[in-house]
């Protein structure tokens, strides 16, 4: 069989990323808010919702790994 991640490590990174982008996400949102730039709010808001989308795939991920820290082959 072909070489697998470990699931858990993976996840972990997902999880980061998105934690990074769910916050850019925010900082950009009050920032459009503040300079009264409603386009930029949206662009924040949707970062932001990919960001928890990221973490989510992180997490189940990081559930789903029978064997953490453990390379499947």
């Amino acid at each position: 069989m072909g070489d697998r991640k470990d699931l858990a490590s993976e996840g972990l990174k997902d999880e980061i990323k998105g934690t990074a982008k769910k916050a850019e996400g925010r900082i950009r949102s009050a920032v459009g808010g503040a300079a009264g730039d409603t386009g930029e709010q949206l662009k924040g808001k949707a970062q932001e919702i990919k960001g928890k989308a990221q973490q989510g795939i992180g997490r189940t991920k990081q559930r789903a790994d029978p064997n953490p820290g453990v390379d499947d082959e």
